[in-house]
């Protein structure tokens, strides 16, 4: 898995730029994706309460922080320590308390069966291979147990340029059948991985889940973004990023 170690790096040296962002998420409501959409809008999350909750490249864990005020009991899993070490310091913060483990989402070093609900927004869903953590997720999850991962839309990743700064436009500069691993670079390099529909379909299935629902992500007309890759009129126009729910078949 060389991509962990690439990936690492990369987020070792962005780290600082993720604080204060981290620290917006900790302390309002759940906000999804680069445009802060509202739950309320989109209604991704479960009723938790009570419930064991695995978040898989958590980063600064604000998504399981989330979890812990809706009454879960989340673990958070990331392979960067760096990003680990901001999220310590945010449960000190706001006096929140959850473990957090250094582990990459493609092997994570806990029992069979433990979760009833598994969540990436981004993070592993973006920076871990699909065939390695989906599974993972899988044997964590006990039978009846869901999973939310939220990353870039297939249809985005067919339009946007290769370069940080210039925005997706309205043709398509690449193909859709590709490898689903995405080496960027960038300065430092990244690996990301992405899948069409059909395969993010087949490979959910053979891990033995079934899908509940793809929830295309729209922002709201005054919604902004730190991001240069997509423009709000493009992103109102056509889905920029994609939730996916799935239930682990009893």
């Amino acid at each position: 898995m060389d991509h962990v170690a690439t990936n690492i790096a990369a987020w070792t040296s962005w780290a600082h730029e993720f604080v204060d962002p981290g620290r917006r998420n900790w302390s309002g409501e759940p906000e999804w994706g680069i445009w802060g959409i509202p739950e309320a809008d989109v209604g991704l999350l479960p009723d938790v309460d009570g419930k064991d909750t695995v978040e898989l490249g958590c980063g600064t864990a604000y998504v399981s922080a989330w979890l812990a005020r809706r009454g879960g009991h989340p673990v958070g899993i990331d392979p960067t320590s760096a990003q680990l070490t901001t999220a310590r310091g945010f449960q000190q913060e706001f006096g929140l308390h959850f473990p957090l483990i250094r582990a990459a989402g493609e092997r994570v070093p806990l029992r069979d069966g433990t979760f009833d609900y598994a969540v990436s927004e981004y993070g592993a869903a973006l920076w871990a291979d699909p065939y390695r953590w989906i599974p993972e997720a899988a044997r964590m999850l006990r039978p009846g147990g869901e999973l939310l991962f939220l990353s870039n839309s297939a249809l985005l990743m067919m339009c946007v340029p290769d370069d940080d700064e210039s925005a997706a436009g309205t043709e398509l500069l690449r193909p859709q059948f590709r490898s689903h691993r995405w080496e960027w670079p960038d300065d430092p390099p990244t690996v990301e991985f992405h899948m069409t529909h059909g395969e993010t379909i087949r490979l959910l299935g053979d891990s033995g889940f079934e899908v509940l629902d793809l929830v295309e992500l729209r922002p709201g007309e005054d919604a902004t973004t730190r991001y240069p890759f997509v423009t709000l009129e493009w992103a109102r126009r056509w889905p920029c990023e994609e939730a996916w729910k799935a239930r682990k078949k009893g």
